[in-house]
């Protein structure tokens, strides 16, 4: 059966794009004009002309609250939230809804939302209502599309809260807390997603251990386990350098974990270590307040055993925390970049540098195998009033230039730095939504504040979507699929019109788990490259494509995936498809 786009989001752009496939399905079309020989401008297949640099759009003034925390749901909604220990938002709540609160001055009681859900299509929101705190805490997708949120501050650090997407844009769906607790305090902790549905739940301050969710009886998931890893990785209270720490699941069903400046490959079913990854060879550390990124390179998943490369990019010297925080000298941050094909028998890391220093960094793999480098501070770490320089222009990494002096593209600037408590993801028609930055305590709209609390909501659209790559772009028709699922090994074919084909730059499919982001660090971020298995031409501009899901649970785990045909580098508009195990 074929499964079309046309529900209410994607409805009339399904509609005009597949008039103009029919229509042009002849020897003669008015609605088209005879397409020139070169459209496609990178430098490497036309030398002499440059890359387009992207473009910014202010999406919303404010939104009321400052975007510490984001997840993109699959209905196209990302659900934002902040902290809710400083007071008041600048988000009320619906009329005659109240929370009770310590830190308000309001008699103890707070009418303002510290949470909403905001809808990419019509770029309208909404207020939430979030019961406990959710100061610096984590998150992940379970298979069903519910976000599993867990941790934070005080009150809410043992909290296990969920978020189920509205089955339609006008539904009043709210947060739901759940009546279990989580074994150990959860503040800066990170999660994974398994790939038999559980979540791992790793580290936070003061907690060199790990659990999971949910809990089941029996010795692996009803506990509270120590990771020794996580206290030889610690730099001294408040310094710390190793929370947040970077998870990755591994084609083997491992975890490569990387906090400070040490990885390892961790077998979470019996506790052991089964390999420890050269010491990152450089000064600096990358992991909170020290703030890098970091993210897995494109997978291959037609591989039941691809190689794997890992990513870290920016951070912070040793000494430069204690610096900002005590004497207010903000030390420039890290230039470099660690890249490690991890999956080597003797895996080596290649240290890559950056055109400009940064601390944290968000890392966003594109659709197309790039990772975005945007947001954070030339100088200082993570933390109160601990970074200075803002960098305003993102970086585009390619990642398959095989020059890694030629890797780096310094992209067009915001005009709104984004600091500590900033955040940024990507979303299906291919732009990236970026938010927050509130480098103090409580917010500060104080007249001349060097960085003021940032309520603001952009949009950056990264090169491939300049104008000039327009007739590239695939415009997906269908993917032939029972109700936008697809099982573990299935042959799928997606078909797509196409206004020139450059068939020597290729095609092929890719499959992104978006990320729960905080903290510079999107967790559970991957991308699936399906590759190019058949090409057949329909018609004039009409293609379809057919590849095969990957087989193995552990490269792709099961959830809700955005698919993306990809042409000479240029993605399509996303859309969503369930990854399910086969029904017994």
């Amino acid at each position: 059966m074929y499964s079309s786009m046309a529900s209410k989001n994607y409805s009339f752009y399904t509609i005009f794009v597949f008039f103009i496939f029919v229509f042009t399905n002849s020897e003669f079309s008015p609605l088209i004009d005879p397409l020139p020989s070169v459209y496609f401008s990178f430098e490497d297949y036309f030398p002499g002309v440059e890359i387009p640099l992207g473009k910014w759009e202010l999406l919303h003034k404010s939104v009321g609250i400052s975007a510490m925390h984001m997840q993109l749901l699959n209905n196209d909604q990302i659900i934002i939230f902040d902290r809710t220990d400083f007071g008041p938002s600048n988000l009320s709540l619906p009329t005659g809804k109240c929370i009770s609160s310590s830190t308000t001055e309001n008699d103890g009681v707070d009418c303002t939302a510290h949470s909403l859900l905001y809808d990419v299509v019509s770029n309208t929101f909404r207020p939430l209502t979030v019961l406990s705190d959710t100061w610096c805490s984590s998150g992940s997708v379970d298979p069903t599309g519910k976000l599993i949120q867990t941790g934070g501050y005080a009150l809410g650090e043992r909290v296990i809260r969920t978020f189920t997407p509205c089955a339609r844009v006008d539904a009043d769906c709210d947060w739901d807390e759940l009546p279990v607790a989580l074994s150990s305090r959860r503040w800066y902790a990170s999660n994974l997603l398994l790939p038999d549905g559980h979540v791992i739940i790793v580290g936070g301050r003061g907690a060199h251990n790990y659990e999971f969710f949910p809990k089941s009886p029996g010795p692996l998931y009803g506990g509270r386990f120590l990771l020794h890893f996580l206290a030889d990785t610690w730099d001294g209270k408040n310094t710390e350098n190793n929370l947040y720490p970077f998870l990755h699941l591994l084609p083997n069903g491992h975890i490569f974990i990387f906090a400070n400046n040490k990885s390892m490959e961790f077998d979470y079913v019996t506790g052991k270590i089964i390999k420890n990854f050269p010491v990152l060879p450089t000064k600096e550390r990358r992991n909170y307040p020290s703030t890098g990124s970091s993210v897995l390179l494109p997978i291959n998943g037609n591989s039941s055993s691809p190689e794997l490369e890992i990513l870290i990019c920016g951070g912070a010297y040793p000494e430069s925390f204690d610096l900002a925080d005590k004497e207010n000298v903000y030390v420039a941050a890290s230039r470099t970049c660690g890249r490690m094909k991890i999956t080597d028998p003797h895996p080596q890391w290649s240290i890559e540098t950056m055109p400009m220093s940064r601390v944290m960094p968000d890392m966003i793999v594109l659709p197309n195998g790039d990772v975005l480098i945007i947001n954070g501070a030339g100088n200082g770490t993570a933390g109160w009033e601990n970074a200075d320089n803002p960098v305003l222009k993102p970086i585009l990494y390619r990642t398959y230039e095989s020059d890694s002096t030629r890797r780096f593209v310094v992209l067009n600037p915001t005009k709104i730095p984004r600091l500590y408590h900033s955040s940024a993801i990507l979303v299906a028609d291919g732009r990236v939504i970026v938010g927050g930055s509130n480098p103090h305590v409580r917010y500060n709209f104080t007249h001349g504040v060097k960085f003021p609390t940032e309520l603001s909501l952009e949009a950056f659209s990264p090169p491939y979507l300049d104008q000039q790559y327009a007739v590239l772009r695939p415009s997906i028709l269908a993917v032939e699929t029972e109700s936008m699922t697809v099982t573990y090994g299935q042959n799928v074919s997606v078909t797509y019109a196409l206004g020139m084909y450059k068939q020597e730059l290729g095609v092929k499919v890719t499959m992104l788990l978006p990320p729960f982001t905080t903290h510079s660090f999107g967790m559970n971020q991957r991308l699936v490259v399906l590759g190019e298995e058949k090409v057949s031409k329909l018609s004039t501009y009409g293609y379809k494509v057919t590849v095969k899901v990957p087989e193995n649970v552990n490269v792709a785990p099961p959830g809700f995936y955005l698919l993306f045909v990809v042409h000479a580098g240029v993605p399509s508009h996303g859309v969503w498809v369930q990854l399910k195990r086969p029904s017994s």
